[in-house]
């Protein structure tokens, strides 16, 4: 088992017991149209979108990764983007089988694809469904035309019910994506979307405040949004809202029912391992003496040539000792009930003693509460997530 000849020199030697679960997230680029808000690498249909070099390009990637898994099996699948969506069914077919022969992906593995209600055809969705896909998310944001409208959506109203709806009757778990704290959104507005989610019969919403990224259309040319007070008032309605019909907050910004939760997510966020493949995907992964990050190559088409041609990595460092804490507390504390303590020393190869000041220093301001099991952002902490965070970095202990 080698790493590529440019991998930088490994950690001190301080073995994992057990290597932590591992996923893989696959990255597809394209979207219809990019959304000003959006920061994430994603690129717009213009002519003609290679799609099946693309996946060739992919199982390429798959390959060249596979040295650094061998005999470890895959608990969840993420097809992300972009919008993977307006993929071919044939090419999601075509790269789940490629994934699946050479992989070995658990027998109940969680299978997710992200999708726009602006590509929802009742037929192409089956057949992401016949061709493995497990669970959908629909990007929806908001149920209100005026209000997509404002956010750049490909898609209506009328649009995104159908979206849901169909994704509701092909597949058992859909998460339904929604922003609050819209330009010009009131409190009523927000819950209305909330309503909607749940009277069509959503099981795990994902509930966003917009926000202006950097390097982004609304960053350079800022909506009106509700000010803080109005966003928190917002925030509060909706999350209330999302409690009463029995979807518990789990992640600061998932909600679910009992059973619906997103297993690939809480394998972030407990600093599972994850392959990441595509453009631009990120990847972090573990030996028994080292955990390390991987990036690819972020344009499309350098991608594809770099990943045929072996080389789809474009950046590979170890996470050091001295960064570990706030690696692993930066997913952790997303967690509304926390981790066990124990968690700690098992992803990260370190004693808890390893941030003790940084756990006294964010005990003592009331946004972590800790026994000997346990340790969880307080309600303060979840709203101040910033600043708990910030904590674990090393020049702030």
């Amino acid at each position: 088992m080698s790493l590529p000849k440019s991998a930088p020199v490994a950690l001190p030697l301080r073995r994992l017991a057990s290597l932590p679960p591992l996923s893989l997230y696959i990255h597809l680029p394209w979207c219809l149209r990019k959304c000003p808000y959006c920061d994430f690498n994603s690129h717009e249909v213009r002519g003609d979108v290679p799609w099946e070099r693309y996946v060739d390009a992919l199982v390429a990637d798959l390959e060249s990764v596979l040295p650094l898994v061998w005999g470890r099996r895959v608990y969840t699948l993420f097809i992300g983007g972009g919008t993977p969506s307006l993929f071919p069914a044939e090419s999601i077919d075509r790269l789940l089988g490629a994934v699946r022969a050479r992989l070995p992906l658990d027998a109940s593995a969680e299978v997710t694809l992200e999708a726009n209600p602006g590509t929802f055809e009742l037929e192409k969705f089956r057949a992401f469904r016949d061709a493995g896909i497990t669970r959908l998310s629909v990007g929806v944001q908001s149920f209100d035309t005026a209000a997509l409208k404002a956010l750049g959506r490909v898609h209506d109203a009328d649009e995104a019910r159908a979206a849901v709806e169909g994704a509701l009757a092909l597949f058992e778990r859909v998460n339904v994506d929604l922003m609050y704290a819209l330009p010009g959104q009131s409190p009523e507005q927000a819950l209305a979307d909330v309503s909607t989610a749940l009277g069509l019969g959503a099981r795990h919403v994902s509930a966003y405040q917009l926000t202006l990224e950097p390097n982004t259309v609304f960053h350079r040319y800022p909506p009106v949004l509700p000010d803080e007070d109005g966003a928190e008032l917002i925030e509060q309605a909706v999350h209330g809202r999302l409690a009463e019909a029995g979807l518990e907050r789990y992640e600061v910004s998932a909600f679910a029912a009992a059973g619906h939760r997103a297993r690939h997510n809480l394998n972030y966020w407990t600093f599972g391992d994850y392959i990441g493949i595509g453009a631009g995907a990120h990847a972090k992964l573990s030996l028994p003496d080292r955990i390390f990050r991987q990036v690819r190559h972020r344009q499309p088409q350098r991608f594809i040539d770099t990943a045929i041609a072996g080389d789809a990595v474009s950046e590979q460092h170890d996470v050091e000792s001295s960064q570990m804490g706030f690696e692993f507390m930066l997913n952790a504390l997303r967690l509304v009930e926390g981790v066990p303590v124990a968690l700690f020393a098992e992803r990260t190869g370190l004693p808890i003693n390893a941030i003790g000041p940084a756990l006294d220093a964010a005990e003592a301001r009331g946004l972590l509460q800790r026994d000997h099991l346990a340790m969880r952002p307080t309600a303060l902490g979840l709203r101040y997530l910033n600043d708990l965070v910030s904590l674990f970095l090393p020049d702030s202990e």
